[in-house]
């Protein structure tokens, strides 16, 4: 083995050295880079050269080379922050993304994201994040999507339920022979106070999002102590059922009783009917599949306006008898109060803010109360991280060593979950990385005695010819 064999084993340790302090410059350089995973390296010895020795045919090394650069993506420390678009990933999992221009699909630990003015959610680079768009009830949609807020308003919902949950006081009388009688539609007011001995009125919605009253008129009957007639209204001039503009029932939707046990004061039996308005007679209805009563409103005008709404008192009929809820309306020897109201449907609202859940749910937060689920993240994994390509700007590209990426939602199939108003930070350990600094100077510099020491050796090999 000749003196200029060793001068290249000095080199590669020289070049392997060199390339390690990039590796590690780089993982420095990173550390404040959001979502950044540091490399980790490891050395291998080249090819060894046989040469004659004492005792036969021996190897010698020939130097050393970086055999592998290998990303760590152990997790790194969570920065909070005020924006609700900044997510992290608490576990294993990329954010997947696409690029708009090319339709190249990348994956990023990187959450610092954001709505642009087309309202896709997106990277710093504009890349779009992708997830399943959610119906109503939060059920994904089809296939994956650009999470894309294309809609600023929350559509109305018409009220199909009202619940009214009262205490009718025992101790009372009646005060009107009949209660549907003592309305008037045509009158102002439409029923005397001293008619009735409780009122309680709620809000309901129609189709368009407008808002309308329902009230709900109690008294007790004269048949029994423990029976109560109850009345549906709403103001006349709202009342666009046919036939009804005009006569006294304009306004009365409906009326029923309500009979109560008169050892535990729960319900035990409810009936209602609606009235012809030209006639005058009393129909009565029967429940719907659900348990419930059902009344007719109609506050748009048209055949096809009319809403069907239930009443609920806290008590549904089971097809043998009435089944009370734990909060249910009753006769108490108390005065008559409400204790629980409360109508299904909403009007229209403008979008305000978002939220997102640690199951990648984005919620739309309205102006009108309602918190709608609009989109649910998408996250990826792969059988071996370490085959990724990185294309730089926290971006990941798949190849054939890593495998097809596996996309579910968080929290499921080893997938991590999401962290709101935060994103992660690097993993990047300064002070690991001061000391593996140290110690590759070191080795650099070892490494160059070996060259400057061989050529004092061929100075000394050449001078023996003076």
């Amino acid at each position: 083995m000749s003196l200029s064999s060793g001068l290249y084993t000095g080199v590669s340790g020289l070049t392997s050295t060199g390339n390690t302090m990039q590796i590690i410059g780089n993982n420095i350089s990173n550390a404040n880079t959001i979502g950044y995973k540091s490399s980790d390296y490891c050395f291998e010895d080249l090819l060894s050269q046989s040469i004659s020795t004492q005792s036969g045919s021996n190897q010698v090394g020939r130097g050393a080379a970086i055999s592998t650069v290998a990303l760590d993506f152990t997790q790194g420390s969570f920065e909070n922050t005020g924006s609700a678009t900044d997510l992290a990933i608490g576990g294993d999992g990329f954010f997947k993304v696409v690029d708009p221009d090319s339709g190249s699909i990348f994956y990023t630990r990187a959450g610092n994201f954001e709505f642009d003015k087309e309202g896709n959610l997106v990277t710093s680079d504009g890349y779009i994040v992708q997830g399943w768009s959610l119906d109503e009830n939060g059920e994904p949609q089809g296939s994956l999507t650009d999470i894309k807020l294309a809609s600023f308003t929350s559509p109305p919902s018409e009220s199909d339920i009202v619940t009214i949950i009262t205490n009718l006081d025992s101790d009372t009388t009646s005060n009107s022979a009949d209660l549907s009688a003592a309305w008037d539609g045509t009158a102002s007011p439409q029923i005397s106070s001293t008619a009735y001995e409780y009122q309680t009125t709620l809000s309901v919605y129609d189709s368009l999002g407008s808002q309308h009253d329902i009230t709900v008129t109690f008294d007790k009957s004269t048949t029994g102590s423990s029976t109560w007639e109850y009345i549906v209204t709403c103001g006349p001039s709202e009342d666009n059922r046919t036939g009804f503009a005009g006569t006294t029932y304009q306004g009365l939707l409906a009326r029923g009783t309500l009979e109560f046990s008169e050892s535990s004061g729960s319900i035990i039996d409810m009936t209602m009917s609606s009235v012809d308005p030209t006639t005058g007679t009393w129909t009565a209805e029967t429940v719907d599949v659900n348990g419930y009563f059902e009344f007719d409103a109609n506050f748009l005008g048209g055949t096809t306006s009319n809403m069907g709404v239930e009443l609920d008192f806290g008590t549904r009929y089971d097809g043998t008898v009435w089944d009370n809820s734990s909060l249910s309306t009753t006769q108490y020897a108390k005065a008559s109060t409400t204790t629980y109201q409360n109508a299904d449907g909403y009007g229209s609202g403008d979008l305000e803010d978002i939220d997102v859940d640690s199951d990648g749910v984005i919620t739309g937060i309205y102006s009108n109360g309602e918190n709608i689920p609009l989109y649910q993240l998408a996250l990826a994994d792969f059988l071996n991280p370490q085959g990724l390509y990185s294309v730089g700007g926290n971006l990941f590209r798949e190849t054939r060593d890593s495998g097809t990426a596996i996309t579910n939602v968080p929290g499921t199939g080893g997938l991590g979950s999401i962290s709101p108003n935060s994103y992660e930070q690097s993993n990047v350990d300064i002070a690991t990385e001061f000391v593996n600094m140290i110690t590759i100077q070191r080795a650099y510099q070892a490494n160059s005695k070996i060259i400057t020491t061989l050529d004092a050796m061929l100075s000394e090999t050449i001078d023996m010819k003076r």
